[in-house]
């Protein structure tokens, strides 16, 4: 699959086969996504696997902010990829002062970049994902027991596919792009 089919064709899938995705095919996706753009090449994405369905269940009824469209998405995911990011690197000077305007805007950033480069490896690989943003993160860092250091950019829930669905309607480069 190339790159421009990859783009095209990768969706947010929502229902999944209750099918494992074997460690090798999500250690070689991982491998992948850490070549993401990042931050002075900061590389501030960090992965965690979330297979134990009692942990999934937990996360989809409590943690989703009663968002129930993404209970229900995530309680079909087969894992949860929770990608966190290290804080304090990405736009900061060594001393901890901001960089750049964006200030530490630039951590989650780096964080959406790291999410499609892991979805678009996955993709390649059969393995169908779902980026989520409603999430209690503070919720999710206790019960993941997650490092003081890190932030949570994003929930990703993977496995094959139990879907197609078709292509959202795209705005046209007509009115996505201008020229000066």
């Amino acid at each position: 699959m190339d790159v421009s089919q990859a783009i095209k064709t990768r969706r947010s899938i929502r229902k999944y086969k209750q099918e494992t995705v074997p460690h090798e095919v999500i250690e070689q996706i991982v491998a992948d996504a850490a070549y993401a753009p990042s931050w002075k090449n900061t590389q501030i994405a960090r992965y965690l696997l979330v297979e134990d369905r009692a942990a999934i269940d937990k996360m989809a009824e409590e943690m989703v902010l009663d968002f129930k469209f993404n209970e229900k998405t995530l309680k079909s995911c087969a894992a949860l990829m929770v990608l966190t990011y290290i804080t304090g690197r990405s736009g900061f000077e060594r001393d901890g002062s901001y960089a750049t305007p964006k200030e530490a805007g630039f951590e989650m950033f780096d964080a959406g970049i790291a999410a499609q480069t892991f979805c678009l490896a996955a993709w390649e690989r059969g393995v169908g994902t779902v980026i989520t943003g409603y999430f209690d993160e503070e919720k999710i860092i206790e019960l993941l027991k997650l490092p003081e250091d890190r932030k949570i950019g994003c929930v990703i829930g993977l496995g094959f596919p139990d879907e197609e669905p078709a292509a959202p309607k795209r705005k046209s480069v007509e009115e996505l792009l201008t020229y000066k």
